[in-house]
């Protein structure tokens, strides 16, 4: 059976550090991060939701969602954006014309334009780290131990199995691009 890799992310666990930000920056020698960390319902990534004394802070890291059908594939006229086989959606710098309606048909708004090369840019789950049998980067610096990353296929795979046991949910499904980043959302607080 194929290799295809997701990535799961424990809401529970994401502690807005912005390790994986950084970490995606440095890796890919790259000015902008192709993995932001937001807040559920406020403008500011560090303002605590709710009221004292029930406040909460829920993290939701965002990245290219890989997906299964990928619109801004389909949206690039010289086939600069690729799906591999493996299920990662690579961008071919090479090959970008930087003509950008990548940006414009990505419905979570993550592709990058990368002004100084002229290029479109996003996440690739490091591909080149992956090639190589090593996590993205991003998973490796996680401070709270909230991303995990594996072979969907692989019913051995930590992410196979928090699929089973695991209630998660993925973003914006009613655009049906079938997204490959599942989230794990925060659980309820206990009130003591």
């Amino acid at each position: 059976m194929k290799k295809k890799f997701v990535m799961i992310i424990d809401q529970n666990r994401c502690i807005g550090c912005d390790c994986c930000t950084i970490a995606c920056i440095k890796e890919n020698n790259t000015p902008y991060h192709w993995i932001e960390v937001e807040t559920l319902n406020t403008p500011n990534k560090d303002t605590p939701q709710g009221k004292f004394p029930e406040l909460t802070m829920d993290f939701l890291p965002k990245l290219c969602n890989h997906c299964s059908n990928p619109p801004c594939v389909s949206a690039c006229p010289v086939d600069a954006i690729q799906k591999r086989e493996d299920g990662i959606v690579v961008i071919l710098k090479e090959h970008c014309d930087g003509c950008q309606l990548c940006l414009n048909a990505c419905p979570y708004g993550i592709i990058k334009f990368n002004d100084v090369m002229s290029v479109a840019e996003k996440c690739n789950f490091c591909v080149h780290r992956v090639e190589q049998g090593l996590e993205p980067f991003c998973v490796t610096c996680c401070e709270g131990q909230a991303i995990y990353f594996g072979d969907i296929n692989d019913k051995e795979c930590k992410i196979s199995q928090l699929l089973v046991e695991l209630k998660t949910f993925v973003l914006l499904p009613e655009k049906g691009t079938d997204p490959n980043v599942y989230y794990i959302p925060p659980r309820p607080r206990k009130r003591f």
